[in-house]
């Protein structure tokens, strides 16, 4: 009998938001997650790695996958999560899973069949969000982009479980219009994290839809103003598709 390979050792970045965090998984099945200091990205999450690696006694040459958080979220969190990717990636030529933050944040709330809605701060009162079925399909309900509370709560129905730092700004208006079979789970339960980037990596991972550290591109969903004034478009495609959010 031929042995089966055993899952890639990879490892996961979660920097879309405030919260910064490592982890480190076998296949889907995680061994030890860092959650970085409050503190720029560029200055806290290579010493999260280096930590996190020394805890577990892994060396970074024997990674062998990679996970990271694309957006949305913060621009300078995200470019830095990706680059610091880039260039862990590039020199050992891994393979790497380019992750929603809203479809990890949507991992939050655990096992559940009620919808789950990941929503993060947009500014200007709105909100990134996109909502998921429960169970194990994940389904996606309601595709990822910006969203006014009420454009959002026209789109939803009860039961649903809100989750991330935007439920703070209006978890409670939403509840107060479909009713009482909104939950809600702000941080730090609902705050995105590495493992769950990780998760999510390694069924890209075994679909085959990881792709090259070059290839690598952040998903903000809100273009900067600059990029707007380039342009002429507030809003970004999803990854490896033409059409506009």
């Amino acid at each position: 009998m031929i042995a089966r390979r055993p899952p890639p050792l990879l490892l996961a970045l979660e920097s879309a938001t405030s919260v910064l965090s490592v982890a480190l998984l076998r296949g889907d099945e995680l061994v030890d997650e860092v959650s970085a200091p409050l503190g720029p990205a560029a200055e806290t999450l290579l010493p999260a790695i280096d930590t996190l690696l020394g805890r577990t006694g892994v060396e970074i040459q024997a990674l062998e996958a990679f996970a990271v958080s694309i957006g949305p979220g913060s621009f300078t969190s995200l470019r830095v999560g990706i680059a610091t990717v880039k260039g862990l990636a590039f020199g050992a030529d891994c393979p790497v899973a380019p992750v929603s933050t809203l479809a990890a944040l949507a991992l939050a709330p655990g096992p559940t069949e009620a919808t789950i809605v990941p929503m993060l701060d947009a500014r200007r009162g709105q909100v990134y969000a996109a909502a998921y079925a429960g169970g194990s399909q994940r389904e996606t309900l309601i595709e990822a982009s910006v969203y006014t509370p009420h454009e959002l709560c026209a789109r939803l129905a009860a039961p649903c479980i809100l989750v991330g730092e935007a439920v703070a700004l209006c978890g409670e208006a939403i509840r107060a219009e479909l009713g009482d079979g909104v939950a809600l789970l702000p941080p730090p339960q609902g705050d995105p994290c590495a493992r769950h980037v990780g998760v999510l990596g390694a069924e890209m991972l075994a679909r085959g839809d990881a792709v090259d550290a070059a290839a690598l591109a952040p998903h903000y969903l809100r273009r900067a103003e600059a990029e707007v004034k380039r342009v002429g478009e507030r809003f970004e495609p999803a990854p490896g598709s033409s059409k506009r959010a």
